[in-house]
């Protein structure tokens, strides 16, 4: 039987502030209450796990890790000298005409083709949603600007892929996606070579895909599954008090077709997509998006690409379907086994589209989603004159890596309503009472004995034993969950060895020899001219200086930044561009500085720099010599 008194305490305690009993004392005692330092420790500790218990403090700290993650490889590369010209300085320049209310001229890639110095980076992509990073230019007009971008962007993905796997698979689920997708490989090869404009793809097709799917559940999110598996509990009825059509979704769609003129076909198969859902409202949509997107595509290519000064053909790279689209079209639906044959021949291709696959566990073939990259991996994988295009290198993954993941998502979500759980012994392997907690003892805990030795004090009396609650089953792991978990778990451990390994090593960090002869080299050339630099040196000037490739075609600008150690684009060896070195100090060009491979050479403008200028020669190994 207990002794406290009324209010909960043993007679004769005195009461103290804060006790709810009347006449409380304002005396000495009323010390015993103040909040100790431990108090505060432990107020605070709650309050840091109250607010990590947040899912979006959670997928907002992802956000910002994988941000950060990007920003500083890539500012380290280009600290390090390996950013290159094609492509970093040809964005640059053209942006920086976009914030000075100009032309979006780039005159490196201008010149390199033999289009002349005034060529629009709208005639080689239809890509004016560039034009919305020219305000950045303003705070800090430098190339390292649009890799923080970049960055940025890929990384902005990660909040609408949550929230659509969180619906389809769960919380747990969806933190493991997100890693997978923010370590795959598609992404890390896109921000290590340089800028491009498929930063923004991954970000607007997860709010096109999460906001069509939101829409065909309602406009709810229905809670995560329960843990013995199967499905969602029953959520409102379709429709609630969202419209038929995501407006946010198809603003996403149409901002993807102002990002390069081939969206239009990532559009087309999202799609078919819808088609094949055959839901009303959505069908509708997918049959505007197929006709919309190949229309966009076609319109951008053969009418907007021309209207400022590029060329339709520029990128044919069909010849052996056809020399027209209607021609090779038609080739191909004729010859399906042939075209099939080109399609994963030679091996390259095959692997660079098992390797996608692959990323995320082969579940896109799960789902009917995996038909939206069909367009974009046959414009890449059918072309014949542009091997690059069929590597898993640099930014062309890209496109198609969030469409994939999204696949794949509802790929494990299809198959987990046929599997909706695995084994038991899977599970967790302690029991858990109703409470959640395990069950250790029944009863009172025995009294610990005294510390200094002896008989232990009398027990009290144990109240009547009421019988044990049933043990809560072992809670089975979902299905999907243990994918998402596998993909992520795979994603971490090829980290070492992957672009991004180098992050892991602390000579990364530092300064050789080299990078500060390159340095060096850089501070010898005056500021506000034209200068030709190696493909890895003109990203340091650039903002500062007028910018050229050293392409194996001599421009005659007053300033030469070559290296005759390294192996540079365009050039396939080291003694190619030393050769090329050689040739202008011998027509006319004075050394002005060299070191660990790096010269600097200087001769006046003459005429021969304005015609240059004016009608460049195309650089014969920009397009005939590939030797990557």
């Amino acid at each position: 039987m207990s002794s406290a008194g009324p209010g909960g305490r043993p007679p004769g305690t005195p009461r103290y502030r804060g006790d709810p009993s009347p006449r409380t004392p304002l005396g000495p005692a009323s010390a015993a209450t103040a909040p100790s330092a431990a108090d505060g420790a432990v107020g605070g500790t709650g309050r840091l796990r109250g607010l990590w218990a947040r899912a979006s403090v959670k997928v907002g700290t992802l956000t910002a890790a994988a941000a950060f993650v990007y920003c500083l490889d890539s500012l380290i590369l280009f600290r390090r000298f390996l950013a290159s010209t094609f492509d970093l300085v040809i964005f640059d320049q053209g942006i920086r005409g976009y914030a000075h209310f100009q032309a979006p001229v780039s005159i490196a890639r201008g010149v390199s083709d033999g289009e002349g110095a005034h060529f629009l980076l709208l005639a080689d992509h239809w890509s004016p949603v560039l034009a919305l990073l020219a305000p950045l230019y303003w705070i800090h007009d430098r190339p390292s600007t649009l890799l923080v971008v970049q960055g940025v962007l890929f990384a902005l993905a990660i909040p609408p892929l949550w929230a659509y796997t969180r619906r389809r698979l769960g919380a747990g689920a969806a933190y493991f996606v997100c890693v997978a997708y923010a370590l795959s490989l598609p992404v890390m090869e896109a921000v290590i070579f340089d800028f491009h404009e498929v930063a923004f793809v991954p970000v607007l097709t997860a709010v096109m895909v999460e906001r069509f799917d939101r829409c065909s559940l309602g406009g709810t999110t229905p809670p995560d599954p329960p843990a013995t598996g199967g499905t969602h509990p029953p959520g409102p009825p379709l429709g609630g008090t969202h419209p038929p059509v995501p407006p946010l979704g198809v603003l996403a769609a149409a901002a993807l077709l102002l990002v390069k003129e081939d969206m239009g076909l990532l559009v087309a198969g999202f799609g078919g997509y819808l088609l094949l859902r055959r839901r009303r409202p959505e069908a509708w949509i997918g049959l505007a998006f197929v006709v919309g997107g190949v229309a966009a595509t076609w319109a951008a290519t053969h009418l907007l690409i021309p209207a400022f000064g590029g060329s339709a053909s520029f990128y044919w790279a069909y010849d052996q379907f056809g020399s027209t689209l209607g021609s090779a079209l038609l080739n191909v639906i004729t010859h399906p086994l042939h075209a099939l044959r080109v399609f994963v021949t030679p091996w390259v291709k095959a692997r660079t589209m098992i390797g996608l696959l692959a990323t995320f566990g082969f579940l896109p073939l799960a789902s009917p989603m995996v038909l939206a990259v069909l367009p974009l991996l046959a414009e890449r994988m059918l072309a014949s004159g542009y091997p690059l295009w069929w590597q898993a290198k640099f930014q062309y993954d890209a496109f198609v890596v969030m469409m994939l993941c999204c696949a794949a998502v509802d790929g494990a979500a299809r198959l987990q309503r046929h599997f909706p759980k695995v084994p038991a012994r899977w599970g967790k392997l302690l029991p858990a009472s109703p409470g959640g907690r395990p069950v250790l003892v029944r009863g009172d805990d025995p009294p610990e004995p005294p510390a200094h030795g002896g008989a232990p004090p009398p027990r009290t009396p144990l109240a009547p034993r009421t019988p044990l609650a049933p043990l809560a089953p072992r809670t089975p792991l979902r299905p999907a969950t243990l994918w998402a978990a596998a993909i992520c778990a795979a994603a971490l451990v090829y980290v070492p060895s992957s672009p991004f390994g180098s992050l892991l090593h602390p000579g990364f960090y530092g300064v050789n020899a080299r990078m500060r002869a390159a340095s060096a080299a850089i501070a010898h050339v005056s500021s506000g001219v034209e200068v030709e630099a190696s493909n890895n040196i003109g990203p340091r000037l650039s903002g500062r200086d007028t910018v050229l490739l050293l392409d194996g075609t001599p421009r005659w600008a007053p300033w030469v930044v070559g290296d005759t150690l390294g192996l540079d684009f365009p050039f396939c060896t080291p003694r190619q561009q030393a050769q090329e070195v050689a040739y202008l100090r011998a027509h006319g060009y004075s050394q002005v500085f060299a070191d660990d491979g790096y010269v600097v050479l200087h001769r006046p403008a003459d005429s021969r720099t304005a015609q240059a200028l004016a009608h460049p020669l195309p650089a014969a190994r920009l397009h005939t010599n590939i030797c990557y």
